[in-house]
């Protein structure tokens, strides 16, 4: 069990790497004009029928960009960019009646920027503490909680994105427009989710088993301890039942009645 540790906590940096690389991916979306990051978002919706927006709109962590031969094209970003149709066209005609009158969308993908940032903080604090987890069991143990941590906020973001988002495209589509999700951001959010709860996992393994271990090796020294220790108790006995006999037999040979 102690080659287990080492292997666990290395497939575990393994997996943390995967996360933070699929973050970056999702963050940097609809940031930069290149391929293949220009083909990152969150929804593409039909805007035709609203006044001054694109006849297509995809909506980024970075700004609601217009559509130019199947990619994005934002040429002013803004960070935490919201969800929010009748804000973002800055009117309501056009706009599915759904988003007229709430702030919902609006607090559902607002936060959610910040939470991913959270998420690869203790993401990237977690990778440096996975190579503590090669050599000592209380490394894996520190690499599991601040895991733990960031696979909470990163689940947030998810659940709070695809919430938005799945029910915008609802709307959208309600009101005979056409609306898609984007497979690839929601794909990096949910396939970090997927590679931060195995680290999680395996961090965890690691250190149970490296205590397994010794709690199993102190228990088998008891007990191979007592066995000898039984086994010579034992051979005194029989000794000394054999020096007993032997002195009974010469008493006999010189008693004084011979």
């Amino acid at each position: 069990m102690a080659v287990a540790r080492p292997i666990l906590g290395f497939a575990s940096i393994i997996l943390i790497l995967g996360a933070i690389l699929l973050m970056l991916l999702t963050l940097i979306g609809g940031s930069v004009g290149h391929n293949p990051i220009n083909k990152f978002y969150f929804l593409q919706a039909d805007t035709s029928q609203i006044p001054g927006a694109a006849p297509l709109t995809r909506w980024t962590f970075w700004n609601a960009c217009t559509v130019i031969n199947g990619r994005d094209d934002c040429p002013k970003v803004h960070p935490a960019y919201p969800f929010d149709p009748p804000r973002n066209f800055k009117t309501s005609s056009g706009v599915p009646q759904q988003f007229i009158g709430t702030h919902k969308y609006y607090y559902l993908t607002r936060f959610t920027f910040a939470f991913i940032l959270i998420a690869l903080f203790f993401t990237a604090c977690a990778l440096f503490l996975g190579l503590l987890a090669l050599c000592s069991r209380i490394g894996s143990f520190l690499s599991s909680f601040t895991c733990s941590v960031a696979l909470f906020f990163q689940t947030l973001a998810a659940s709070l994105m695809t919430a938005a988002f799945v029910l915008g495209r609802k709307n959208f589509r309600s009101a005979g427009q056409n609306a898609s999700l984007g497979r690839y951001n929601f794909g990096f959010m949910w396939a970090a989710v997927a590679c931060l709860f195995l680290a999680t996992v395996l961090f965890c393994v690691g250190g149970a088993a490296s205590g397994s271990r010794g709690t199993y090796t102190k228990r088998t020294g008891g007990r191979s301890f007592m066995g000898r220790r039984k086994k010579s108790t034992r051979s005194r006995r029989s000794r000394g039942s054999f020096i007993d006999t032997e002195g009974q037999r010469k008493m006999r040979q010189y008693s004084p009645d011979d």
